[in-house]
């Protein structure tokens, strides 16, 4: 494993690429497909989850210096003071919200649009928010790119949701809140899913299931660490 000064240094040194050329070779498949076996082997079970890990070029979301360490089970800097999720959280989170093809799934935080294209793979219709301009700039390029079509992307305070296109069948949250927007809990159908990490430096991953109207079942699966969620961006 390698330090997280290692990372930073490698930052430092190496030049910012882009990726001019979208190649996914079949290196980049047996990485993923090493991937998908440690996944498995940590207890992710959820056969549509797994199978959009095995086709998404985890490379591409990445800055190119990055990509000798894609598919290694850990997080990166994306930019912006953001990061990728590590998959194992990626693959957690998207578990937890039971996608079923066509459901609607709000997601908080595009970030690289990893987690977007993952879900977008396993059949939802996602509507996602990132607050911050300069991701959600690059996002809106790379995506089509990859033939990956969310039904809408937007520049936006998360804690906010999206009420214009709520109700929604799932919820997902990819940054740490100190608690559950009430706006967020609103926008979910009766039945639905709102899966986020809830706390400061360190987040308990929270499952909230809309029962009714006014009542929701709470579950709770262990510590994770994400970057903020930040109100009033915009």
């Amino acid at each position: 494993m390698f330090s997280d000064l290692f990372f930073e240094i490698l930052k430092l040194i190496l030049p910012k690429q882009k990726h001019p050329k979208l190649k996914d070779t079949n290196k980049h498949q047996g990485l993923r497909n090493q991937l998908v076996k440690q996944l498995e082997e940590k207890g992710i079970t959820d056969k549509n989850v797994l199978a959009a890990i095995s086709k998404i070029p985890r490379h591409l979301f990445l800055n190119s210096s990055f990509e000798d360490f894609a598919y290694q089970d850990k997080a990166f800097p994306i930019g912006a003071g953001q990061t990728i999720s590590q998959p194992y959280t990626v693959a957690f989170q998207s578990q937890l919200l039971e996608v079923q093809k066509e459901q609607k799934i709000l997601e908080i935080g595009t970030g690289s649009g990893y987690q977007t294209a993952v879900l977008s793979l396993m059949g939802a219709k996602v509507y996602s928010v990132e607050r911050q301009n300069e991701l959600f700039k690059a996002t809106s390029i790379l995506l089509p790119k990859l033939n990956i079509r969310p039904k809408h992307l937007s520049f936006g305070d998360g804690y906010k949701g999206l009420p214009n296109y709520a109700p929604f069948d799932g919820i997902i949250v990819t940054a740490g809140a100190p608690f559950i927007p009430q706006p967020l809990m609103a926008q979910l159908k009766i039945g639905g899913r709102l899966v986020i990490p809830v706390g400061e430096k360190e987040q308990i991953m929270t499952l909230l299931i809309r029962k009714n109207e006014t009542q929701f079942e709470k579950h709770e699966f262990g510590d994770f660490r994400f970057v903020p969620l930040l109100e009033n961006k915009n």
